[in-house]
């Protein structure tokens, strides 16, 4: 493996990647993690690690002469649409260069998502049901039983300390432009802050609510919002933001389902609370003259929601796969890695209200076999023994190749 040549630009706040790189050097793999800003350094410096100050403009330039003049085999980063990432990944694809992304896992909750070229639209994983039910006959039934945990505690302290380095120190990269779409972090962190006090303080009164709803009997849809920052809408769906959805998606409603079905618009656990939803959905619900059966619920469980709904409508949330799972019908908006036939609506959603069908449960078992085997690790991200676990098993994958290139 000695003519393997890893590079590393950004990944999790989060010692996976440095782990990675420690056992692809222990294979005898040359390893090079590339930082762009301070956070960056952070998790990963000294050894093997060198640092890119120069401008936005000249990076195309410097990510080309380096990876011709270092025999480059591979590059891995954290999704493939951050600024320096699509760039990175335009470069290596035109030399042959094998790009693995990552990210947190399509299955839930302690599964990490290793992919070639890309993600969610940009995936190769098999869409086509007839593909996905030859290519999982050999393979085992998954055992989806958790084995790692999350830190949300740790998740908090990494996002932090990495986005405050980079605000408090960020001469040390003057040139560095920030990669997502998240708003300025001093008004991030303190909308975060003030939305998470006020769910727990909310909590018990959301999980009587959604008791409530449940025992009721009454027949509901469930839009589970996205947020507007994410990639997941920035790229892979045609919609400015998450309003546009849920325009959308009550105009929909308000036309065409039964009229003892209700509506239920459920807020993103990380939402910053920037927007006001409660007040988006209620006036665009009194608009198309459906208030009395349309609700906005801040917290409560989603998956005892998808539990007993009669459907969900997602642009591309991962919540649609966790959906199929425990039966409820889907329909996808935007672009996702299961929207198979077989598995999610395929109609319009104007008829998705009256046609909405379960999806096909051998073809779902084949489907997150497959996936299960192919593009996911177990692990998580901030938490030991989760993420050296993690990384050990991304480092053999690294090694020998991954599936669906």
């Amino acid at each position: 493996m000695a003519n393997l040549h890893f590079v590393f630009i950004q990944g999790m706040p989060s010692p996976f990647f440095c782990q990675i790189g420690a056992l692809l050097r222990d294979r005898g793999c040359r390893v090079t993690r590339i930082n762009l800003c301070v956070g960056d350094w952070l998790y990963w410096s000294g050894e093997c690690s060198l640092s890119y100050r120069g401008r936005y403009a000249d990076w195309s330039t410097f990510i080309s002469e380096y990876f011709d003049q270092n025999a480059v085999t591979d590059l891995v980063l954290l999704g493939e649409q951050r600024r320096y990432h699509k760039e990175a990944v335009a470069v290596a694809q035109t030399r042959g260069i094998r790009v693995t992304v990552n990210d947190f896992g399509y299955l839930r909750p302690d599964w990490i998502t290793l992919e070639e070229d890309g993600m969610g639209g940009n995936s190769h994983f098999p869409r086509d049901p007839a593909d996905i039910l030859k290519q999982s006959a050999n393979i085992g039934s998954v055992n989806l039983a958790q084995r790692y945990r999350d830190s949300a505690f740790n998740m908090m302290r990494a996002d932090l300390l990495y986005n405050f380095s980079n605000l408090l120190f960020g001469w040390l990269y003057p040139h560095y432009r920030r990669t997502d779409y998240r708003p300025h972090t001093l008004i991030y962190t303190v909308s975060s802050a003030k939305q998470h006090a006020l769910t727990r303080l909310r909590r018990d009164k959301n999980r009587r609510r959604v008791e409530r709803l449940i025992k009721s009997g009454q027949r509901y849809f469930i839009l589970p919002l996205q947020l507007d920052h994410d990639f997941q809408i920035v790229t892979y769906s045609p919609f400015s933001g998450m309003k546009e959805v849920i325009r959308l998606t009550i105009d929909s409603f308000a036309r065409l389902s039964e009229i003892d079905q209700r509506l239920i618009v459920k807020v993103h656990p990380w939402d910053t609370g920037l927007v006001n939803w409660s007040k988006v959905v209620r006036l665009t619900a009194d608009e198309f003259g459906v208030r009395d059966r349309v609700e906005y619920i801040d917290g409560g469980n989603l998956d005892d929601l998808a539990r007993h709904a009669t459907g969900m409508v997602t642009v591309n949330s991962t919540s649609g796969l966790h959906a199929l799972q425990v039966g409820c019908p889907v329909k996808v908006l935007g672009q996702a890695v299961y929207d198979v036939p077989g598995l999610t609506f395929q109609g319009a959603l104007d008829a998705f209200w009256q046609l909405n069908e379960a999806p096909d449960v051998d073809l779902l078992m084949a489907f997150i076999n497959l996936m299960a085997e192919t593009i996911q690790i177990r692990g998580v991200f901030f938490n030991e023994p989760g993420c050296a676990d993690a990384a050990k098993a991304a480092a053999n994958k690294l090694a020998r190749g991954l599936a669906f290139t």
